[in-house]
């Protein structure tokens, strides 16, 4: 299976952040990461990229919803205004087992799915195969 080029996590949790870093490592998920501590300074660095049009944006991003600055909920309302010709495709990953989270989570065209923390190598093979079958009919 054809591995992600570059994934992008937009958490606060540094113990999140390091061992889906592990997880992806070892699921040979992708190539680079970008990692992202809010929605605001995620936000305020891909937002650039898009208008540029630069090669350099995520094919995947894994967002929280529970963050300081720009939680996730503001990221989205905010990304989905810039227009982007890349699809990037969003998964929710939280803590949150809220059922109106999970509800309100498919309001939005751009996110596939939504996943409960911790992010497990399943989760992730199952990521990389719906990529691939995105990217085989495109």
């Amino acid at each position: 299976m054809k591995k992600i080029d570059i994934a992008c996590i937009i958490d606060d949790d540094p113990i999140f952040i390091f061992g889906t870093k592990k997880i992806m490592k070892l699921a040979n998920f992708c190539n680079s990461f970008m990692v992202f501590h809010n929605g605001e300074e995620a936000i305020n660095h891909l937002k650039p990229i898009i208008e540029s049009n630069q090669p350099s944006l995520p094919d995947v991003i894994l967002l929280d919803l529970n963050m300081p600055i720009m939680d996730g909920w503001q990221f989205l309302d905010e990304f989905i205004k810039i227009p982007c010709d890349k699809q990037i495709t969003i998964y929710i990953v939280s803590s949150s087992i809220n059922p109106d989270d999970m509800e309100r989570a498919k309001s939005y065209d751009k996110v596939s799915t939504y996943l409960i923390k911790p992010i497990t190598p399943t989760q992730l093979q199952l990521i990389l195969s719906n990529e691939n079958t995105t990217k085989n009919k495109a």
